[in-house]
């Protein structure tokens, strides 16, 4: 299976479109973001706490979360409240990113942490909600295409419907995603407007794409000294480098992405000072 990096992911876990998270655990784009494998690691060791505490090992070769005692609500955000439902979909999602990323470690998830930090990521998404929502900010119908559009390319798909498709099959109807989508380009707007965050200049992609290079040569190196080889190498084992033309708009994104990021982590932080949130986990 092949991790996907996602704007969902990076954006707070914008838990709007969590959906295509599971969809990213199942490999949906195996190959779409392999330009940026070192930094989807990195977001999906940030998304889960290895512990030794977790599932019983019935449950950890069933590959299921423990749902049992989560309280309906989860929590309350000014005076909205996020069901066991919604938090429970939130939850089996990253529980699976997380699973799939420490199964090199033997290391079952922290449950409980993941719990809190589902929790604290629903809660932000709806500060953010609530906030795009007083700024006037609604998605129209090409809104809410782009946005699929967007995360179809993101997850090596074709096309929006695609998406649409892939997540029916997981059991979303497509008027959930098309909701789903239309909260997450609300979210985006709301915070590339509020952080007056813009795309990455020249010298920034390159900048971005030198670090790509170092990341396959030493992925390269590391190949020739344990002997081994992959699809990704010449015959002389070491790892080819794509074009940077062929990257760009990759990198943009994710430089883009990670700026929504940690712009909308710290837009949240500033509406909990006069929020009132109650979380019940």
């Amino acid at each position: 299976m092949t991790t996907i990096r996602t704007t969902a992911r990076r954006a707070l876990g914008a838990v709007s479109l969590t959906a295509v998270l599971a969809l990213a655990a199942c490999g949906g784009g195996q190959g779409a973001d392999q330009s940026g494998s070192g930094q989807q690691q990195g977001s999906q060791q940030s998304a889960s706490d290895g512990g030794q505490q977790g599932l019983q090992s019935q449950q950890g070769e069933q590959g299921k979360p423990d749902l049992s005692g989560v309280p309906d609500p989860v929590a309350e955000v000014n005076g909205t409240k996020i069901s066991k439902d919604e938090f429970s979909q939130a939850y089996e999602s990253q529980y699976q990113q997380a699973t799939m990323s420490q199964q090199s470690g033997g290391q079952a998830p922290d449950e409980d942490s993941l719990k809190k930090q589902v929790a604290d990521q629903l809660v932000d998404n709806q500060l953010l909600t609530q906030a795009a929502g007083k700024a006037g900010i609604k998605a129209g119908d090409d809104d809410i295409d782009k946005t699929l559009d967007t995360i179809a390319q993101q997850n090596g798909m074709k096309s929006g419907d695609e998406v649409v498709k892939a997540l029916e099959q997981q059991g979303s109807s497509e008027k959930q995603v098309r909701q789903d989508a239309a909260s997450q380009f609300e979210l985006t707007e709301y915070i590339d407007k509020k952080a007056k965050i813009s795309d990455p200049s020249e010298k920034e992609l390159k900048q971005q794409y030198a670090q790509l290079k170092k990341q396959y040569e030493q992925a390269g190196q590391a190949q020739s000294q344990s002997g081994g080889s992959s699809g990704a190498s010449d015959s002389g084992g070491s790892t080819q480098v794509p074009a940077y033309k062929d990257v760009k708009d990759q990198l943009a994104q994710q430089a883009k992405t990670q700026q929504e990021g940690e712009a909308a982590t710290k837009i949240a932080q500033d509406l909990r000072k006069d929020a009132d949130v109650t979380i019940n986990l």
